[in-house]
């Protein structure tokens, strides 16, 4: 039997039943309607449940996914998703800097890269994992706090039957087997927008994205909001309406993985990174999802002329979220925990304190507060930033690659990475994009710096 995930209106509707009440709708009779009519809740682990409900159940779970959508929400005002609203709460919304990219842009780049594939790749076996079990995996081997890739060699056999790595990453992710960056959907958004920006320029539409995707993204390469809005795309529907139509994972981590090259191609410019980052968002994310994004590639932009400290791209990259909006607080939290605590764990019990109960592991809010403490408590070091990322939990891959792009940003050059790190990469990426399968990232990185560099 073929359970398609992410897409199952009865999984959908306990998903969207608590991002309702992470958005202050008041959505309590339509929870007491599902759950009385026998609905279950959404899976927790999992893309989608097991066995399929009744045809009642299935319908009941549509229209009460139409019924949630039309719940009025109390915070509104201060998260929109409308870009001249966003910035009209952004009072110290950044300018661009003066002067034109330099010479060492294309060094920086390749580094990214190399980072942002280092990091997810380190994340790759222990996706979907509880904190306690990537702790007790990576201790077992003498790898905490961590510092290296995980392996299996010296996990005794009760620990890996009670917390048994990602399914599937373990033959491509573990320091025994890797050989290579495997596919994984945090690097092919990355290869996909840099195809966006060859074909369209910087000025490429939101409805240019979705017929990219629908030329050479392969559906079942999607997941989550990704997957949601290519099925609405399918359906007939037109963006923004793709990232509202039955989505609950319109918060959750898509857009702010496929931020990178937005500002990587906005070098010092952060405010025009974070406007491309929102037209590529709002295709399938609202409000903080999108706003993760386009923090993220505010904090890349910045971080790609050299010239400025993690610390200042952290800031600048607040400068693009609305200063009342749940993501600013929760990095500004973690911002703040991360530079008061001398043991990293501390801050990650804290994190996982604060949203385990609340909110879903790919959710972009507390996986972006992660990557801002990940940054600040290495002071953007790259292999600790890195491995702090991973060392939090929730999305690892995801937050893995975030912090690697950046910190390999703030290195200023492949050499500069650390050889553990880049030379079982092999400079080869696997892919399913285009005719991107087996390019290496020096390759990358010089494509890159074209449309950086383009007029």
């Amino acid at each position: 039997m073929l359970r398609l995930t992410w897409v199952q209106p009865e999984d959908l509707i306990g998903h969207e039943l608590r991002q309702a009440e992470l958005d202050g709708r008041e959505a309590s009779v339509i929870a007491e309607r599902w759950r009385s009519a026998g609905g279950p809740e959404a899976p927790v682990r999992a893309g989608a449940s097991e066995r399929p409900v009744s045809g009642y159940l299935r319908r009941l779970a549509n229209d009460l996914l139409d019924e949630l959508a039309d719940l009025p929400s109390r915070l509104a005002d201060s998260e929109p998703t409308d870009l001249a609203r966003i910035r009209a709460l952004c009072p110290d919304w950044p300018g661009r800097a003066a002067g034109r990219p330099d010479a060492g842009l294309r060094d920086r780049l390749e580094a990214a890269w190399l980072g942002r594939a280092a990091g997810c790749l380190l994340g790759k076996p222990v996706e979907k994992l509880p904190l306690d079990a990537i702790r007790a995996l990576a201790r077992a081997t003498g790898n905490w706090p961590l510092t290296t890739w995980f392996t299996a060699r010296g996990v005794p056999a009760e620990l890996l039957a009670a917390h048994p790595w990602n399914r599937r990453s373990a033959a491509t992710g573990l320091a025994e087997n890797i050989d290579g960056m495997p596919e994984d959907d945090d690097l092919n958004y990355p290869v996909l927008n840099l195809l966006l920006l060859r074909r369209h320029g910087r000025s490429f539409t939101t409805a240019d994205v979705a017929r990219l995707w629908l030329d050479e993204l392969p559906a079942g390469r999607t997941f989550t909001a990704e997957r949601v809005a290519y099925r609405n795309l399918l359906t007939g529907l037109e963006p923004p309406l793709t990232a509202r139509h039955r989505n609950p994972f319109r918060e959750w981590i898509g857009a702010l993985i496929r931020a990178d090259v937005h500002g990587w191609t906005n070098p010092g410019d952060p405010g025009a990174a974070a406007e491309q980052a929102h037209r590529d968002a709002t295709l399938t994310h609202t409000a903080n999802g999108v706003y993760a994004a386009m923090f993220t590639a505010a904090v890349v932009a910045t971080a790609a002329t050299g010239d400025h400290n993690v610390h200042a791209c952290l800031r600048t990259g607040l400068a693009v979220v609305p200063p009342g909006s749940r993501l600013a607080g929760a990095v500004r939290e973690a911002v703040r925990l991360a530079g008061s605590h001398e043991d990293f764990d501390e801050v990650v019990d804290r994190l996982h304190a604060t949203y385990d109960a609340t909110h879903h592991w790919v959710h972009a809010v507390p996986n972006t507060a992660l990557v801002a403490a990940a940054l600040t408590h290495a002071d953007g070091d790259f292999s600790g930033s890195v491995c702090r990322a991973v060392s939090g939990g929730w999305d690892t891959d995801s937050v893995g690659a975030t912090a690697g792009c950046v910190a390999g940003l703030l290195a200023g050059a492949p050499a500069a990475l650390p050889d553990r790190w880049t030379a079982p990469l092999k400079n080869r990426l696997a892919t399913s994009v285009g005719d991107f399968d087996g390019t290496g990232f020096d390759t990358l990185a010089h494509l890159t710096h074209q449309e950086a560099t383009r007029p």
